[in-house]
């Protein structure tokens, strides 16, 4: 007695329909952090109510498109050799996750509307780590200026690098000139006083 040829497991369709849902997510609140449901539901393919079965809430769906970018960037970064000079090692940091902070800055803004902040905080946690350790080590070095707080170091680094993705979607900054721009900025920034 012959029987039917076996169905792949459901479960392989979910987690295909949950990729596919994520991945049109990213790309939609790339282009609009305000796009909707709907419209990332029809980019994917598949109706509400399946994105729903996967995805709760549009807040749980924009922090799985940040959770998503911020691992594709963490793979990019923690293959880059931070050791030696501070300085270079800074510039290093800069150019490489500047791509990563353009492509993913609307995402972030969805993010930071939708989500409360300490959420969105806490899922910067180990970016954020990678940039804490090279500032103290650059401070003890002397390679960076220690009369400013490391915090508030990291929050300038933060606050510039988004603010030229901001001005590279507005065109007041081309793209290839605004990782030179901020490392010269960050660089004299964080020089030490009196030199």
């Amino acid at each position: 007695m012959s029987h039917p040829p076996a169905r792949p497991p459901r479960r392989a369709d979910a987690r295909h329909n949950a990729d596919k849902i994520l991945d049109a997510a990213v790309a939609c609140l790339s282009r609009n952090a305000d796009a909707s449901v709907s419209e990332i539901a029809q980019s994917a393919g598949v109706g509400r109510v399946t994105l729903y079965g996967h995805f709760p809430s549009r807040e749980v769906l924009v922090e799985a498109a940040l959770q998503r970018v911020l691992a594709e960037g963490e793979k990019v970064l923690e293959s880059l050799d931070l050791t030696g000079d501070p300085r270079h090692a800074l510039s290093v940091l800069i150019r490489s996750s500047w791509l990563l902070i353009a492509q993913s800055s609307a995402v972030l803004e969805a993010a930071q509307t939708a989500l409360p902040p300490e959420r969105v905080q806490q899922l910067h946690l180990k970016p954020a780590q990678r940039v804490d350790e090279l500032i103290h080590r650059g401070q003890a070095t002397g390679a960076f200026r220690v009369d400013l707080p490391p915090d508030w170091l990291t929050s300038v680094l933060h606050h510039v690098m988004h603010g030229a993705a901001n001005d590279v979607a507005a065109g007041r900054l081309d793209r290839t000139d605004a990782p030179v721009f901020i490392t010269e900025t960050i660089l004299a920034a964080y020089a030490p006083t009196g030199r």
